[in-house]
């Protein structure tokens, strides 16, 4: 029992979750409630059980990159490209299953009907602060839940206890409310998770969580749902907007925002998440940056490179929660595997957005950009945050090698493999590093065991940047602090005003989602303050949440948009035997035709592949569909329109079918 208080155990302790994903599933269990929850490590064990919401193992106990949640966006690509997001028509209703699960949230609350009452009646032998704080941490994991069902699903029944198994209570707690009071919900609960749980990690390592933690999960949640509420304001992706779903549920039919109108609710929102941002903000510093890549083992080791790739992590100051890995427990990481091949692929438009350290965008008068003929000028006087996260042919991946046996890790970093095949073959030619730790020993294919970061500090100062300009038109003295402690971290010019006067966002444009809302382009200001967010927050899971909160898809309904990574057809194609290059030779193509542009375009090399001509997008895509199974187990005599669920905005309620817009 004592690893679980180390490791973020991956077994299962108390309960499992069970095939059936609606809300009458009972915990599976040998151990009687009436047995169980009666001393201290009973509630840390089942609180424990509970971390696998923030990362699941895949086979072998072998965690996936957090970068893979930044695939097939404007950021990155993988081979698989098996998603359907961005073709209409392919993404469709399912028939069973889908996002509508409450394995999570009712693994919360049977804590809360079992163990909590047990506690206030001081039926709880131990130490009461540390009782106190497994309380907190499972007040924080239902907030985390239900922060994933808002992502996905918007609207969410509210369930604080596990139901019995009568249908008709079942079906009662099924009405969804609208996402503002799901956004309110998740924000008290972290309320009482930042009052139960302690101002540092109970384990002394940062493995558990704190308080801070809280202070930062809760600016996220807020500054999503004001992000929300304002770029789709006016359509039915909000409670109360036209032809808003809700309305035709008695129970919602004439519902009021608490804060007496939308603008008001934005407001509340986004300075709660000011508020909580800073607490957070003004208590951690950020980790120094050297700006140079280590590439020997007696060069001193750059801090800001080692928090994303570090055995340790615990070390570093502006890390609220990080995950540790442990062969000999066989918990593992599979993020060599995904990231030393080019199993993940950084985009062209995702390069180009950097700045030039002197503060200037690429195409800017008098920036010094030194093209992008090779990689090597690519990352030449930018950003040291490309310089440090952008491979190079040529750079040392091992610094210190593994004497215990062999490793299949590139210990040279080689000219980018676009034509071979599997894991080693590379998606763009851009290949990200961030992540990748130097030592040979850590660093083996499916058996990594570097940290995994979930919360640091960075995030809040960001958070509260944003949160202060939408909400005030403007930025404040910590709101411009803030910014110019990241620039100066990231060795780029903090003159803001300089950066902005010199962008072109018609440029921006062409390379980033994110300078559009609604179909719309931003303003300078707004653009810079996104910009920073995505170059800073590159490949730890940020960029899908952001991009659906932003409405930064609608340009995509009527202009599909072609992914591009490195200038292939230019003088980098003379790194490759001429005859391997080849196109418009049906599914023997092995790169995208010259005639398209002279960047490769991984996804148009064959006619057949799905995103051939180009990403697209659907407004319901900016939601999940529910599957057609929830409606029926809730519907009177299998009549959909009976059911206490509605479909989300612009899917059908018939299985099989794509979006109707």
């Amino acid at each position: 029992m004592k690893r679980t208080k180390i490791y973020f155990s991956v077994l299962i302790l108390i309960l499992s979750g069970s095939c059936n994903k609606f809300l009458d599933e009972e915990p599976i269990s040998t151990i009687t409630p009436e047995m169980y929850f009666t001393e201290e490590s009973h509630f840390s064990a089942y609180s424990i059980n509970l971390y696998s919401t923030f990362t699941n193992a895949s086979e072998n106990n072998q965690i996936p990159s957090k970068a893979m949640y930044d695939v097939n966006t404007d950021n990155q690509i993988t081979r698989f490209a098996s998603e359907s997001f961005f073709a209409p028509g392919q993404y469709r209703v399912p028939q069973t299953g889908g996002d509508w699960d409450f394995t999570e949230i009712r693994s919360c609350n049977y804590f809360f009907d079992y163990a909590l009452p047990k506690y206030e009646a001081g039926n709880v032998s131990g130490n009461s602060d540390n009782i106190r704080h497994y309380i907190g941490e499972v007040y924080f994991m239902r907030a985390y839940a239900y922060f994933k069902k808002l992502q996905l699903l918007g609207d969410f029944p509210i369930v604080e206890t596990s139901l019995t198994d009568d249908k008709e209570i079942l079906i009662e707690a099924s009405k969804r409310m609208p996402r503002n009071e799901v956004a309110r919900f998740i924000l008290s609960d972290l309320e009482l998770a930042k009052q139960y749980m302690k101002p540092t990690s109970i384990d002394g390592a940062k493995n558990r969580l704190s308080a801070p933690c809280a202070q930062l999960f809760a600016s996220r949640v807020a500054l999503y749902e004001a992000s929300w509420l304002k770029y789709f304001k006016g359509t039915a992706y909000v409670p109360n907007g036209p032809g808003w779903p809700g309305s035709d549920k008695n129970y919602n039919a004439n519902y009021n925002f608490p804060s007496g109108s939308i603008d008001a609710e934005i407001e509340y929102f986004l300075t709660i998440s000011m508020e909580n941002a800073k607490q957070v903000a003004d208590a951690f510093a950020l980790v120094t940056n050297t700006g140079v890549l280590q590439q020997s083992a007696s060069q001193a080791k750059n801090p800001y490179y080692e928090l994303f790739a570090d055995v340790n992590m615990a070390e570093y100051s502006e890390v609220l929660l990080w995950r540790r890995f442990d062969r000999g427990q066989n918990v593992v990481n599979g993020y060599v595997g995904e990231l030393r091949g080019g199993q993940i692929g950084l985009t062209r438009g995702f390069i180009d957005t950097y700045l030039m350290s002197n503060g200037l965008p690429i195409y800017a008068t008098g920036s010094g950009y030194h093209g992008d003929d090779y990689i090597a000028d690519v990352r030449k006087d930018r950003d040291s945050r490309l310089y440090l996260f952008l491979k190079e042919p040529g750079q040392l991946n091992i610094l210190y090698p593994y004497d215990g046996g062999s490793t299949d890790s590139y210990p040279v970093e080689p000219i980018p493999d676009i034509i071979g095949g599997g894991d080693h073959r590379y998606q763009t030619g851009y290949a990200p590093r961030k992540g990748l730790n130097f030592d040979a020993a850590v660093a083996a294919t499916n058996a990594n065991t570097a940290g995994e970061l979930i919360f640091r500090a960075t995030e809040a100062y960001l958070n509260y940047i944003e949160a202060c300009y939408e909400r005030n038109g403007s930025l404040n003295a910590d709101a411009t602090n803030y910014w110019k402690k990241i620039r100066d971290r990231a060795h780029v010019d903090n003159d803001l005003d300089k950066t902005i006067a010199a962008t072109d966002m018609s440029a921006e444009a062409k390379n980033d989602w994110g300078a559009y809302s609604g179909g719309n382009l931003i303003d300078k200001t707004l653009y810079n303050i996104r910009r920073e967010r995505r170059c800073e927050l590159i490949s730890e899971g940020f960029r899908r949440m952001d991009l659906r909160r932003w409405r930064a898809m609608d340009q995509l309904i009527v202009t599909p948009y072609h992914l591009e990574g490195f200038k292939l057809w230019g003088p980098m194609r003379d790194w490759y035997n001429p005859s391997t290059l080849t196109y418009n030779v049906g599914a023997s193509s092995t790169v995208s035709d010259p005639a398209l542009s002279d960047y490769f375009r991984p996804y148009q090399k064959t006619s057949n592949f799905i995103y051939y001509n180009g990403l697209k997008w659907a407004m319901a895509h900016y939601l999940s569909p529910i599957a057609i199974q929830h409606f029926l187990i809730t519907a009177e005599n299998n009549v959909i329109s009976s059911s206490p669920i509605y479909q989300n905005p612009n899917w059908p309620t018939e299985a099989n079918q794509g979006a109707i817009q």
